[in-house]
């Protein structure tokens, strides 16, 4: 008798219940022990928007086979059944195999599994670069953030965010700084027409750079593999707001600008976090440092809620507090 065909879907649509074959990458293997001393692997597996995490234990018919052939970066075609539990998202796993070439035929693709941006690279790009050209009045200003964008364009097209909680998937810092720079397009023209008397004026140019050059310095803190996002040793040791001034006075080297105007920019960058224990040795201590503080907090914060209501399973009109925020948040009764 025939094995019963099963149809091949994505890992991010499936309902609690689902069985269903589909094509996962392994992003993560540990061997663990409980308390009471009995060992078990957490496997983590995902695609491009869902990312489930889950115990092969001791005694499970596959705990041979993920000891000695499960390979985390490794991609394979499961047939499991999705299951919501109080421990989160898990998958019952009925047969598994690493992917072959003859799975393209059914629909395989390795960036099925990478999170990435919703929106088209490209495009952003082409949108962030405009609004430094149409923005930026001071031109030796505007020639020093788009070299910064155009000499990094590729790592810019790629790069995520962050490891973790905001915009951490391909092109995720793209996205986060373009949004970032039209928040501060906004509130660069509110701010300097609500106090025109302001002594020294509000500089719409330097509020606009600083959107865009705020997180430059995760280019070199952040690596993407195939696992996930790592620190670079760079970003281990230093981290992104020095590296964000490295790499403005390396553009600054080549593209000269006033000194106070970089120094502004510099403080700019170093005070974007605004708190020691977020990373910024100074608060904002400028009108524009503040500006694109707010902005940036803004974005990763709207974020992260609009990730909550998302994903969070938790019955009733308010999600969990187990979340990036680490507060519950009120869904109502159109969640």
């Amino acid at each position: 008798m025939a094995a019963r065909a099963m149809p091949v879907v994505a890992l991010s649509e499936m309902a609690h219940g689902d069985e269903a074959d589909l094509f996962v990458l392994l992003t993560a293997k540990e061997e663990l022990t409980t308390r009471d001393g009995k060992p078990y692997f957490k496997v983590t597996f995902r695609d491009a928007r869902r990312e489930v995490s889950f115990p092969i234990w001791d005694n499970s018919p596959w705990a041979a086979d993920c000891r000695d052939r499960w390979t985390p970066g490794a991609f394979y075609k499961l047939r499991a059944v999705y299951r919501e539990t109080n421990y989160g998202p898990q998958l019952d796993i009925r047969k598994i195999r690493e992917t072959i070439d003859d799975d393209a035929a059914d629909g395989f693709d390795p960036a099925m599994c990478v999170a990435r941006s919703r929106f088209e690279p490209e495009d952003m790009f082409a949108d962030l670069l405009g609004l430094i050209r149409e923005r930026i009045g001071n031109g030796a200003l505007r020639a020093l953030v788009e070299s910064v964008l155009v000499d990094h364009r590729e790592a810019w097209l790629t790069q995520p965010a962050a490891r973790h909680n905001h915009h951490a998937y391909a092109a995720g810092l793209l996205e986060h700084t373009l949004s970032v720079t039209q928040t501060c397009v906004y509130l660069a023209d509110k701010y300097a027409e609500y106090y025109p008397e302001m002594t020294p004026p509000l500089d719409p140019d330097l509020v606009v750079a600083g959107g865009v050059l705020h997180d430059v310095g995760k280019i070199r803190e952040l690596r993407q593999d195939p696992t996930g996002t790592t620190y670079t040793p760079e970003g281990e040791l230093i981290g992104h707001l020095l590296q964000g001034r490295d790499m403005l006075r390396e553009a600054a080297a080549a593209h000269p600008i006033d000194n106070e105007t970089l120094l502004r920019l510099e403080h700019l960058l170093l005070a974007h976090q605004r708190l020691p224990e977020w990373g910024s040795p100074k608060p904002p201590m400028t009108p524009e440092a503040l500006l694109v503080h707010y902005a940036d907090d803004v974005d990763a914060k709207f974020h992260m809620m609009a990730a909550i209501l998302r994903d969070d399973t938790t019955p009733g009109p308010v999600t969990s507090r187990k979340n990036a925020l680490g507060h519950k948040v009120f869904r109502g009764s159109r969640g």
